[in-house]
């Protein structure tokens, strides 16, 4: 961490930021929320990447969003295309928090279909948020590749994410109910109940879903 030209309480508070007790890290990116400087903007970025404790990203991130926008989305935009996996994840996580729809060109087909499941979960819930009205349908079909991907918390990210498009999820998540996967089928069957009944826990619409399929409802036609 350089720290040449800074005056002390700036020195202070960057190295609180790297301070082996999370209590004191958490009180210093609260103290940095509290009072945004410029100068803190690339050592927030950066923190957010290695940063082990959730309570700390959570307000690395808050205190990211104190900042000005001309600021932040340059730096958060070049993590979005990091090799380190937190790094991608966290700083989707804070463009879904900032909300600023020029961030949207860098939620791409790769980005939405990452590898990591914490990366792509991060990268659906900001490409609700940023997606402009027009390319919604497109997003739609691009997230339904994913369906059956991942454990229960990562079915329900993807499923959420589809029913906050809305209309625009039918036609593909329609189409994924008749693949030849039993677990893509189940998990588009309960993602359209979702959106039919936004009240019916995943658990349950998941479970009927599976339960429909066993008993050769979508996908078997034609077979």
């Amino acid at each position: 961490m350089t720290v040449t030209g800074q005056d002390t309480d700036t020195v202070r508070a960057l190295r609180a930021l790297e301070d082996e007790r999370s209590s004191v890290r958490l009180r210093a990116t609260l103290a940095i929320g509290s009072a945004p400087d410029p100068r803190y903007v690339g050592a927030l970025v950066e923190r957010c990447a290695v940063e082990p404790d959730f309570l700390v990203r959570d307000m690395l991130t808050w205190a990211l969003t104190r900042h000005p926008v001309s600021l932040t989305l340059p730096a958060l935009l070049g993590e979005v295309r990091s090799e380190r996996l937190q790094a991608r994840s966290q700083a989707l996580h804070t463009l879904s928090k900032i909300g600023d729809g020029r961030a949207w060109p860098a939620i791409t087909r790769a980005v939405l279909c990452d590898a990591d499941d914490e990366v792509a979960r991060s990268a659906w819930r900001a490409a609700v948020v940023l997606v402009p009205e027009d390319g919604m349908p497109e997003l739609a079909a691009v997230l339904a590749t994913q369906l059956g991907r991942g454990g229960r918390e990562t079915q329900l990210s993807l499923s959420r994410a589809l029913v906050g498009l809305g209309e625009a999820m039918v036609p593909p998540v329609h189409t994924a109910t008749t693949a030849p996967e039993p677990r893509v089928r189940a998990h588009a069957l309960a993602t359209q109940q979702l959106l039919r009944d936004p009240d019916t826990g995943f658990e349950s619409a998941i479970e009927e879903a599976k339960r429909v399929v066993a008993l050769g409802g979508p996908g078997r036609e034609g077979q």
